[in-house]
């Protein structure tokens, strides 16, 4: 007998920005190959290159998605399914949509508000 178990994890999406941060830019930066899904606390919607990602600390990243996706996809919620190491890495790990879709992250950047990178 083989037994299997399948951990998916839910991730909130935001529907839109708070506020006090509508008008903040952001500007893409060098980002990590992974992060701790511990740190991730939501995601949004607000790029056509790919999903914000919402992390503890304040801190924001972006998720490039693979082509054969667009954040559209999307919009009504994500999953991601944790891997043993507990993090999430670009080429290597996938976002599902709960209308189906398979997205591979192409690539992790970092998100700064512009005011800030002057």
């Amino acid at each position: 007998m083989t037994i299997e178990q399948r951990v998916i994890i839910r991730v909130p999406m935001l529907r839109r920005p708070p506020p006090k941060r509508m008008d903040i830019e952001w500007k893409e930066r060098k980002g990590p190959k992974c992060i701790d899904l511990k740190r991730l606390r939501a995601a949004a919607v607000t790029s056509p290159r790919g999903v914000d990602l919402m992390l503890s600390g304040r801190e924001r990243m972006r998720a490039l998605l693979g082509r054969e996706c667009g954040p559209e996809d999307l919009y009504s919620g994500l999953y991601v399914q944790p891997n043993e190491d507990g993090a999430l890495c670009s080429g290597r790990d996938r976002v599902l949509s709960r209308s189906g879709a398979d997205c591979p992250i192409r690539k992790l950047v970092r998100l700064v508000p512009e005011e800030e990178d002057e």
